[in-house]
């Protein structure tokens, strides 16, 4: 790859639905990547966006596809909005994750909607989108993607572990880049703390006040998933079909299904990496903050657990889908079989011009 300087904007909207990230970021490639997060705003969505994008799962075709386009013209303004409160002159591509609705790779499909042409059209600027279909043609579970911005932006760590709407994870692992999703983590305990009318669990405060349902715990644990070989990524499906279903079988005060759900988290990351001080795991996404989740961690670990700047834990996943359109841009490939088991490394992504 040639010596170049590309400026871009990673997009994300993540499925804990707490809002648009969106950050301007500068790569750099010499003989290695180089990055600087130039500015980075969380837009929370309106009540009205953010029921829009819980309930797609549930809208018939035509209107699945009306969210699609809506959904991209409302990307397309409030980035070209972005562009211009922030006076940005240089500007190479846009990267848009889109929002997921669908994944379901064992059935062949999944789904981001945000509408590329729309984004490009309202903007001017290239846009790059459609990150995941590919790799689940491929044979791939489209998912995660993250790992390779873990491989060449954050080597110097053993692990690196988001801590989003699912829990994911990725390392190396006999010369070459594992990753796989964990076990779902804000999606499950924000729709709980929803109830309360509050958006997350601040600094796991309620959680701490709860108490462990074992029974509940045990049968959580015991989920066949948990047991599954890799690769293999989680959807909102299993949210629907097995975790709630579950949890709410047993009639339990919010505070001790978020403390029981946190024991689960923390036992299934700690399940996954090795107990040794001399190893580090980088953690990101917005239960990076929660505290109280990061305690019972620790409990089942001796690994150093790192948390970065704020600007890391908000933007990794924007800075890493930047570098996503980046290497598609360059046609490198940017898509692991390692990682999702695809059948080939593959350069994954849409491009529209105007």
């Amino acid at each position: 790859m040639k010596n170049k300087t590309k400026y871009c904007l990673g997009v994300m909207s993540g499925t804990s639905l707490d809002g648009l990230d969106i950050a301007y970021i500068k790569l750099n490639f010499e003989t290695s990547f180089q990055f600087e997060i130039l500015k980075a705003v969380t837009i929370p969505y309106h009540p009205d966006w953010k029921n829009a994008l819980k309930n797609g799962f549930h809208l018939s075709g035509e209107e699945l596809s009306k969210l699609d386009a809506d959904y991209g013209i409302y990307l397309g303004n409030t980035l070209k909005n972005f562009i211009a409160e922030n006076s940005i002159e240089n500007l190479d591509f846009i990267a848009s994750h889109g929002h997921t609705i669908y994944h379901n790779p064992g059935e062949n499909y999944t789904l981001q909607i945000g509408n590329g042409p729309y984004i490009n059209t309202i903007t001017g600027i290239k846009t790059i989108c459609d990150f995941r279909t590919q790799d689940v043609a491929l044979g791939g579970q489209g998912a995660p993607l993250v790992p390779i911005g873990d491989m060449l932006l954050f080597s110097e760590y053993d692990y690196c572990l988001n801590l989003g709407g699912f829990s994911n994870i990725s390392m190396n692992e006999n010369n070459q880049r594992i990753a796989f999703d964990i076990c779902p983590v804000n999606i499950v305990m924000n729709h709980y703390v929803n109830s309360l009318n509050l958006e997350y669990d601040e600094n796991g405060e309620i959680a701490s006040k709860g108490n462990i349902d074992t029974t509940l715990l045990n049968e959580l644990n015991s989920l066949p998933f948990y047991n599954d070989s890799k690769p293999k990524s989680l959807g909102y499906e299993f949210i629907l079909e097995t975790i709630f279903p579950i949890i709410n079988k047993y009639n339990l005060e919010i505070k001790d299904i978020l403390r029981t759900f946190v024991e689960h988290i923390a036992q299934q990351i700690a399940k996954k990496i090795a107990s040794d001080s001399s190893k580090k795991m980088l953690i990101t996404g917005g239960g990076a903050f929660n505290i109280f989740l990061i305690e019972r961690l620790k409990e089942y670990t001796k690994t150093e657990l790192i948390i970065p700047e704020n600007s890391i834990i908000d933007y990794k996943e924007a800075l890493v889908f930047a570098l996503l359109g980046y290497l598609k841009d360059e046609e490198k490939n940017n898509c692991l079989k390692s990682v999702t088991g695809a059948s080939k490394d593959h350069s994954s992504g849409i491009i529209y011009t105007s």
